[in-house]
């Protein structure tokens, strides 16, 4: 450790003189969190969805007034009327509406008689959440039309109460563990993978190679300063993101701790990973290359912006082995379940073991030639 120790103070001293990346590591994940976290976390509102009445019955009455609740609470559709169904598709096809109800002639008479009666609406599919989103609202607003028809004796339906059990989770919550993991990351991959590179670059390493240090305290010592670097680059974006997204429980003290010492593993398990893939390297363009593949590859499988129970078979395999995956969730657990420090051990254990191998992979691959 006396060997290693002026590694690692050299590489934080470093870290340290450089402001502008020590705010570039801070700002870019909580910009991602704000940004992402409201664009597909929020409500989709303001769509201009047509409207037909071909019919003007008191059942179309109905469903025009609980289309305009609709937009008078929330303003989730904007109901424009039309004199006929060919404008009304035209306007869909050009992106003028969203959509367009059709209320077929005839339709408040086979409301009260019970003939099935049915509504018309033309959805521009080409946006699956929109299209999505207003067959929801609007099939609700469709069955207004039956309101004042007779009730049915017997209750035929089984009704479903939900209980939740943890409070409403908006988006920008749930995408904080993921912006917090990718925050450490960001710092691995620059104040380590690249930094390792830029000193080769400029022979740093050759005033290491011609002292007696071992290979195993000059890798020792590099993964120290890498993780103390994301340790506190992992810390500062959790408090910040904490305080964006309002997420004020994590502040009390034994949660507050269990989360640091998570943040730990996590950073030493991604430095020794970027350790181990940077130690044959040569070229400093390919950590840039390698970044884009790593983020795309682990981040977005690891479950931080979209379950992993939506992903398909060959691509969970990846996940198993994925330390994003099992940083995510014990961040989530402890930052929105405030569940206890047991139910997060089986992440930091695969994080240990995985860091561990990784160390060991860095240890070995590491040469003392240039």
């Amino acid at each position: 450790m006396k060997r290693a120790l002026p590694i690692v103070e050299r590489e934080l001293r470093k870290f340290i003189r450089t402001p502008a990346l020590l705010v570039m590591v801070l700002i870019m994940p909580v910009l991602n969190l704000v940004v992402l976290g409201n664009a597909f976390g929020g409500r989709v509102r303001h769509l201009n969805v047509a409207i037909v009445d071909e019919d003007g019955g008191p059942a179309a009455r109905r469903v025009r007034e609980a289309m305009l609740s609709l937009q008078m609470n929330g303003d989730v559709v904007r109901s424009i009327t039309y004199d006929n169904e060919r404008d009304a598709a035209r306007d869909v096809r050009d992106g003028v509406v969203q959509g367009a109800v059709i209320l077929p002639p005839g339709f408040s008479r086979r409301v009260y008689t019970g003939e099935q009666p049915r509504a018309g609406l033309l959805l521009d599919n080409t946006d699956a959440v929109v299209a999505g989103t207003l067959q929801g609202v609007l099939n609700g607003a469709v069955q207004q039309a039956a309101r004042s028809a007779p009730t049915t004796r017997y209750i035929r339906a089984v009704g479903l109460d939900p209980v939740e059990l943890f409070p409403f989770v908006p988006y920008m919550r749930y995408m904080l563990p993921g912006v917090i993991s990718l925050g450490m990351f960001m710092t691995v991959m620059i104040g380590g993978g690249m930094s390792y590179l830029d000193d080769k670059q400029r022979g740093v390493h050759e005033g290491y190679l011609v002292t007696p240090i071992t290979k195993f305290e000059l890798v020792l010592g590099q993964n120290l300063a890498g993780t103390i670097k994301a340790t506190i680059s992992g810390i500062m974006v959790t408090v910040l993101g904490a305080l964006v997204a309002g997420v004020y429980d994590i502040f009390q003290p034994m949660r507050f701790l269990a989360l640091i010492l998570l943040v730990i593993f996590v950073s030493f398990a991604f430095m020794s990973m970027m350790s181990c893939l940077v130690a044959r390297m040569n070229n400093p363009m390919l950590p840039r290359a390698l970044f884009g593949i790593l983020n795309t590859l682990l981040y977005f499988p690891s479950g931080a912006i979209y379950p992993t129970q939506s992903l398909p078979t060959w691509l969970r395999w990846i996940t198993y082995v994925d330390p994003f995956t099992y940083a995510v969730h014990g961040l989530r657990v402890l930052l929105l379940k405030g569940a206890a420090v047991r139910v997060v051990l089986p992440d930091v254990f695969f994080l240990a073991l995985f860091a561990a191998v990784m160390f060991a992979g860095s240890v070995k691959l590491f040469r003392r030639t240039l």
